[in-house]
């Protein structure tokens, strides 16, 4: 049998419990030793957790960012605009009449271009029978093509042929019991500038005189003809009086109305049972002259004119009047030098080709593409009035080639033609890892940008 001592008994007890038996004498220093270990756990734990939580937390804020930077959306491309320079050519030197009052203006054109005592009233003569027979179109309306109602002619027309003989006006033929048709009383009318039709006409219409020049004096002020004066329906009173300027808006007037348009571009007609009459117009057919209207007083000679000039692919409808000539030599010589003068006043003007970029864009992420015009912008342009070009291009994120982004405007006056943008090139989405990697980028203002 083996026996311990009690001693190696505590010992061995010790051990097996992990306890150490007291020293009296260290042990202070055991227990601090225990107390640092325990310290030291305890930070360790600290660290490890802390550690694990900014992990957890870097995770979580990190999926924010990702899903707020993947859906954010991506920074506008602001065009760069690049518009030309304004276009001006030289000022047309025009060979303007020495006599007289004058003016000359363009359908589709503002303003005069040429003008020499253009707001001064001067006797119109047979220039008023236009006023004539826009007045009984008015009430009377005849489609084109058309010869409208029949006028019967009686033995009182003839006589009014017979008086305006003896006044010294201009007459075409009548014969009692004839039947013409509006359009062909107008054609004798207007053509050789019958005083007697200009009478019988307006008689027919409104039944007298005084009534046809009430309804005259009404239909100018309808009109804005504030400084034309009307006495007769012939144009043989001195009394029927006009401006240049205020005569240049009557023959657009009169060339917007078919009918009297087609009869005073005619050089003869021929009448049921009068035979031909022919115009007293003698410009008419050379230099692109089409109308309007002659008119003579015993001292002047006038001429309201239209022409037309062909530039490029477009024509060019010229309206104009002299007032005051000395004989009817010298007014077709001022009005034939005065026409070849303004006609190359005229310009077609290119103010870019098709496919000129006139605005560019560039993106954060380093794609770039054009806005190119769809097509050539051409205006038609007067003299020297310059050509502007102002392009408005659209901000983009994502665009397909050929996506209309904006337009370019030229303007010459009234005048203007608009094109339209087109991308030259795809601007796509950028991607995550763009995104991702440029936050500061998806949060970045637009700015327009100029040249």
């Amino acid at each position: 049998m083996t026996t311990h001592a009690p001693g190696r008994e505590a010992e061995s007890d010790a051990a097996l419990t992990g306890d150490r038996p007291a020293d009296p004498a260290g042990g202070s220093d055991a227990a601090a030793a225990r107390l640092a270990r325990a310290k030291l756990y305890r930070r360790r734990r600290i660290v490890v957790f802390s550690a694990l939580a900014l992990v957890l937390a870097l995770l979580v804020s990190g999926g924010v960012y990702a899903g707020r930077a993947l859906g954010a959306p991506i920074p506008a491309a602001v065009p760069l605009v690049t518009a030309p320079q304004p276009v001006a050519a030289a000022a047309q030197q025009l060979a303007l009449p020495g006599f007289g009052g004058y003016a000359v203006g363009a359908v589709g054109f503002d303003g005069l271009l040429a003008t020499g005592s253009a707001d001064a009233a001067l006797p119109t003569a047979s220039i008023t029978k236009i006023i004539t027979a826009l007045v009984v179109l008015d009430e009377h309306p005849v489609a084109a093509g058309e010869g409208g109602p029949d006028i019967a002619y009686t033995e009182a027309d003839v006589e009014l042929y017979w008086d305006m003989i003896a006044q010294n006006g201009s007459v075409a033929p009548v014969e009692p019991g004839i039947s013409l048709t509006l359009v062909q009383s107008l054609e004798a009318m207007l053509l050789p500038s019958g005083n007697n039709y200009a009478i019988s006409i307006s008689n027919w219409a409104f039944g007298s005189q005084e009534a046809f020049l009430e309804r005259a004096r009404t239909w100018l002020a309808d009109h804005g003809f504030a400084h034309t004066a009307i006495a007769d329906s012939s144009g043989l009173s001195l009394d029927n009086t006009s401006t240049p300027a205020e005569l240049v808006r009557l023959g657009e007037l009169a060339l917007e109305n078919p009918v009297v348009a087609a009869i005073v571009a005619t050089q003869e007609v021929e009448l049921p049972e009068l035979g031909p009459i022919e115009n007293s117009n003698k410009l008419l057919g050379s230099r692109g002259v089409d109308g309007i209207k002659t008119g003579t007083t015993d001292d002047a000679a006038n001429l309201l004119f239209s022409a037309d000039v062909t530039v490029g692919e477009e024509s060019v409808t010229i309206v104009g009047v002299l007032l005051g000539a000395p004989d009817h030599a010298s007014l077709r010589a001022a009005v034939a030098a005065l026409l070849d003068s303004v006609a190359p006043g005229f310009r077609e003007v290119t103010a870019f080709d098709e496919g000129t970029d006139l605005a560019s864009y560039a993106t954060p992420w380093g794609q770039t593409a054009h806005a190119e015009a769809s097509e050539a912008a051409r205006l038609l342009v007067w003299s020297d009035t310059p050509v502007e070009v102002s392009v408005d291009a659209e901000s983009i994120t994502t665009a397909a080639d050929g996506t209309e982004v904006g337009s370019a405007t030229v303007t010459a006056g009234s005048r203007s033609v608009v094109v339209p943008l087109r991308l030259d090139a795809s601007v796509e989405d950028p991607g995550p890892w763009w995104r991702l990697g440029n936050p500061g980028a998806l949060d970045a203002p637009v700015a327009a940008r100029h040249d």
